[in-house]
């Protein structure tokens, strides 16, 4: 039973593999929109924080910095605001729950990068697969019809597509996955650089103004 289901597999082509694959690049294209907004936006918040922090620190006590820092939205601001919730603990529970925001916000930024390296890893592989598949069901083709080479050629160069394809597939979503990987470390070394700024600022306040 499970030769035959095999065999009559073999026999099917490579058609249904490009259609999978055609979906496939449609959640790719889904994927690098999505990611791409969320990205602009998160690092469009950090650079306009960036601006509203950077060489003001001195000049404000942490209840002016928290009100800066809510007055913007973002990834950046909500590690920095995680910390600042635990200011009056001093600059230990500040830094652990920074920490921990900041994890939280690599897994949403990094969400749904995992279907761009997959599908970059594997798509070439998914298409030669087609193409394999194309090429036994030509010479089955040939056997059972006694034609010339000329059918053979033809069913070649159909089969060539899916390899052709998952090419064209994986290629975006090999550059997507590392350019927003990259994007992705710009984003939390910022938020990092904001947060050692606090935490600076918090061991420079006096414990009765970390309230």
């Amino acid at each position: 039973m499970d030769l035959l289901f095999l065999r009559s597999l073999a026999l099917t082509g490579g058609d249904w593999v490009i259609y999978g694959l055609l979906l496939c690049s449609i959640a790719a294209v889904a994927v690098i929109i999505e990611r791409g907004l969320l990205l602009s936006r998160e690092l469009r918040a950090l650079e306009t924080l960036n601006s509203a922090l950077i060489g003001d620190w001195d000049d404000r006590d942490l209840p002016a910095v928290e009100e800066t820092i809510r007055a913007h939205p973002g990834a950046a601001a909500r590690v920095l605001l995680a910390g600042l919730k635990q200011a009056k603990h001093g600059p230990a529970g500040v830094e652990d729950h920074m920490v921990a925001a900041t994890l939280a916000e690599r897994r949403r930024v990094e969400q749904r990068l995992l279907v761009l390296g997959t599908l970059g890893s594997n798509a070439p592989f998914i298409g030669l697969f087609g193409t394999v598949l194309g090429v036994i069901k030509a010479f089955h083709d040939l056997g059972e019809s006694g034609s010339g080479p000329e059918v053979v050629m033809q069913g070649l160069s159909e089969a060539l597509i899916a390899t052709a394809v998952g090419l064209i597939v994986a290629i975006p979503c090999v550059v997507g996955f590392n350019y927003f990987q990259k994007k992705a470390k710009d984003l939390l070394m910022g938020t990092e650089l904001l947060g050692r700024l606090l935490l600076a600022h918090i061991r420079s306040a006096p414990a009765g103004r970390r309230q």
